[in-house]
């Protein structure tokens, strides 16, 4: 009897252990959960709770605000004649000192005038052009004849500019269509309607098919390209927008899938070049000597390990003492301060020292934490592609701060309602981004990519140079 008695207890003691243990695992996630803020997840700040530590943390210089001696300044564009609807002259007309009439036209010694321009909006921006066609009663017979307006403008009742401009609020500040229809209205002086708006959007759309697909093949043929993607809705349905850029163009795909046929949709069935991504499960299809893995995603994964203590902590703290060496070196080697050879050697030294502490802590007592060493391990030569590769960088910002329009876009519209405004986004995207990188003017392109679509010519070329 009692050693049956002692059996129990032993045995709801294991049980009450086993369910501690769990308890303890639970509280610790939850804890983390409680403490994840920008520093260590991705996370925006705009989103982190109230007690989170600031983003970047700068320490007073004690110099007074403002730009700084030797600052390059910045100052008002002179706009070329072309640009200017009148030049008012002011002529002096009597000497200051002897008061002798002065000329009014110009002599060889004279200097060239000073010049001020002053920028203003007229009364209304959109000029309206009313076309009527007149009918005639034949003296002779009394028939009337009607003398019609040309097909190609009665096609349209708004011109290219204008469609243009209405693409592009859309596009590029993200103003809703109710936002589009107020400023149009309240702005151009032009009456329109939401149902205009959406189909002015479409008509620019089919305007920029090819251009985009011109953006999607110069990216896909890329010898290194930056991949990310970002959650987004169609009719109410989760899909995804990916983005592909190079330092000269963009381009945006919105796929149903978050998985390897989402970047096959991309980039092709075939990935060419070199890719640099976060770690996603989609990108692991690549080989890792064509991978660049992203470091300020790393730096988040150790301060999270940091953050979750002991027995991750110690890790955390080398893995982030790491990540400042790697960007000091790599800031180094853009500034001109240090070769393509002393990065390598630099690089080479922290490599080997990392990856002996990944090793180390592939058995380390926290899961979350061995887990991520063993993940990590598994890719790591992707590490360091941008120590022996031209024109990739150790970091996936670049491709991050384009895709942050279409983060905007979304929350603003909260998606698309069907595929046709869905491949709206996809395209106007990718040209005003475009556009952007090659410091070329949007609207003119759109302007110009309306006017060959509604004269059934081949939209103008998206790319300088190619």
């Amino acid at each position: 009897m009692f050693s049956f008695m002692s059996q129990r207890a032993c045995s709801r003691c294991r049980q009450l252990e086993r369910r501690v243990a769990e308890l303890e695992a639970q509280l610790r996630e939850l804890t983390a959960r409680l403490g994840t803020n920008a520093s260590n997840s991705s996370l925006p700040p705009s989103a982190n709770p109230p007690d989170a530590p600031k983003p970047v943390v700068k320490t007073p210089s004690g110099k007074k605000p403002g730009g700084q001696p030797g600052h390059p300044g910045h100052h008002r564009v002179r706009l070329p004649p072309e640009r200017l609807a009148a030049v008012v002259h002011y002529r002096p007309e009597h000497c200051d000192r002897c008061q002798t009439p002065l000329p009014s036209d110009a002599g060889p010694n004279d200097p060239p005038p000073t010049w001020h321009q002053v920028a203003e909006l007229p009364p209304q921006l959109a000029t309206v052009v009313e076309h009527q066609g007149h009918a005639r009663t034949c003296p002779c017979c009394a028939a009337v004849t009607w003398a019609q307006i040309p097909h190609a403008l009665r096609a349209h009742a708004f011109g290219t500019r204008l469609t243009a401009t209405v693409a592009y609020l859309s596009g590029s500040p993200h103003i809703s269509k109710r936002g589009i229809e107020e400023l149009v209205e309240t702005l151009f002086g032009v009456p329109i309607g939401l149902g205009t708006v959406c189909n002015l959007e479409q008509e620019v759309s089919a305007a920029l098919a090819k251009p985009h697909a011109e953006a999607q093949e110069a990216v896909a043929a890329a010898p290194v390209k930056n991949v990310d993607e970002t959650g987004w809705k169609q009719a109410g349905r989760t899909t995804w927008l990916w983005a592909a850029a190079t330092a000269t163009v963009a381009c945006f795909v919105i796929y149903p899938g978050r998985g390897a046929a989402g970047l096959a949709a991309l980039l092709g069935a075939t990935v060419r070049g070199i890719v640099g991504s976060d770690r996603w499960s989609a990108y692991h299809q690549l080989a890792v000597e064509r991978r660049q893995l992203c470091w300020a995603h790393l730096k988040r994964d150790f301060q999270k390990c940091v953050d979750r203590g002991e027995p991750s902590k110690a890790f955390g703290e080398a893995g982030l003492a790491a990540v400042a060496l790697v960007f000091d070196a790599w800031h180094r080697f853009r500034g001109g301060g240090l070769d393509r050879a002393g990065l390598r050697k630099e690089i080479w030294r922290w490599r080997k020292e990392l990856r002996a502490w990944l090793e180390l802590e592939c058995d380390c007592a926290d899961a979350k934490t061995a887990a991520f060493c063993r993940n990590l391990l598994k890719v790591e030569p992707a590490l360091w592609t941008f120590v022996e590769q031209a024109g990739v960088e150790p970091t996936n910002n670049h491709i991050e701060r384009l895709l942050r329009s279409g983060v905007l876009w979304r929350k603003n519209a909260f998606g698309c309602a069907s595929a046709r405004g869905c491949r709206f986004v996809e395209r106007i995207l990718t040209v005003v981004q475009t556009q952007r990188l090659q410091k070329q003017p949007v609207l003119e392109y759109l302007e110009r990519a309306v006017q060959a679509l509604r004269h059934g010519k081949s939209a103008p070329k998206l790319l300088l140079g190619v």
